[in-house]
């Protein structure tokens, strides 16, 4: 597999989401935290294309600053949850601390934070510094951590806090999910790879080689790696769409997501106003139209938060 190939492949990885570790059985309690309501912008047609929710923030002149994951806000009009406002928190599983820092300090304004791992229910993730990684794909993450000059996501979020509530699969259904659709480990990363080999086609000519090659031979390795892989992540939907199968679902993205929605159900029915859904920015596009089509949402302001620093 050639080196453009691999980041293709391995930027899928870092936004698709999926989070295999060892975890410890401490019960997350779904206590909400003080709440403050904003408000939602202009509505947005079930037929508009979902935002994107990971870009690369570029200066006049077209030079990459940084990449950065959103924060989008929606008010939910149906009759059920009139007036409840679900945000779709973006992110990417390795970033600066101050990144982590930062959604930190916003998620205590939530009264419920439902968040990804595919562990047992109410499982909450342990650290990962020391290294015991038993998840191939995990071992991918921390890896890149050290070659990108980021940390791991795992290690940064405070997962203990009381208003975290888990929203992913158990590994029981996340195999009888694969099973069911005659699907397996390595029919899924055939289909990763073929979106990498569509995304590499896609950049012909455009020097992502030789900008891989040059940045592991550079001075300053950390940010030349992360200005070459972030280059990947603006084709994120081309790459995650080659995951799905013949009936347009994939275990990884679609079905996980179904899995969060039914807790969103569950959080919303006890009354909790203000709630957000922390997955990987490639999980999003399926959840806003999930949000606009099923509980007829109201999409709303996005802010931004930097993840990657890719100027000195």
């Amino acid at each position: 597999m050639n080196k453009k190939l691999c980041t293709a492949v391995i930027s899928t990885l870092l936004a698709s989401g999926i989070s295999y570790t060892s975890f410890s059985q401490e019960k997350a309690s779904s206590k909400p935290t003080q709440s403050e309501t904003t408000s939602a912008a202009s509505a947005t047609a079930t037929t508009e294309s979902p935002p994107t929710f990971v870009r690369i923030d570029r200066d006049a002149n077209g030079k990459a600053l940084s990449m950065q994951t959103a924060i989008t806000s929606y008010t939910l009009n149906g009759e059920k949850w009139k007036g409840q406002q679900v945000d779709l928190v973006g992110a990417v599983h390795i970033a600066h601390r101050e990144y982590f820092q930062e959604l930190n300090r916003k998620f205590r304004d939530y009264d419920a934070v439902l968040y990804e791992l595919v562990a047992e229910a109410n499982s909450v993730p342990q650290p990962q510094q020391d290294g015991n990684v038993r998840h191939p794909v995990g071992a991918i993450q921390v890896g890149m951590k050290d070659m990108l000059g980021l940390q791991f996501q795992l290690d940064e979020i405070n997962y203990k806090a009381k208003n975290f509530v888990h929203a992913d699969m158990s590994p029981t259904e996340f195999s009888q999910d694969m099973t069911k659709r005659g699907d397996s480990a390595l029919s899924t990363f055939s289909r990763l790879l073929g979106a990498g080999i569509a995304t590499q086609s896609a950049q012909a000519g455009k020097g992502s080689d030789l900008k891989v090659l040059s940045a592991l031979f550079s001075n300053n390795r950390e940010l030349k790696m992360r200005q070459a892989m972030a280059e990947q992540f603006e084709n994120m939907d081309a790459q995650l769409a080659g995951l799905n199968d013949a009936s347009g679902r994939s275990t990884l993205v679609t079905e996980r997501n179904a899995k969060a929605f039914e807790i969103l159900g569950e959080q919303l029915k006890s009354n909790k106003k203000k709630l957000a859904i922390f997955y990987g920015a490639g999980h999003l596009a399926d959840m806003d139209k999930r949000l606009i089509n099923d509980f007829g949402a109201t999409r709303g302001k996005t802010i931004w938060l930097t993840a990657w620093k890719l100027t000195e």
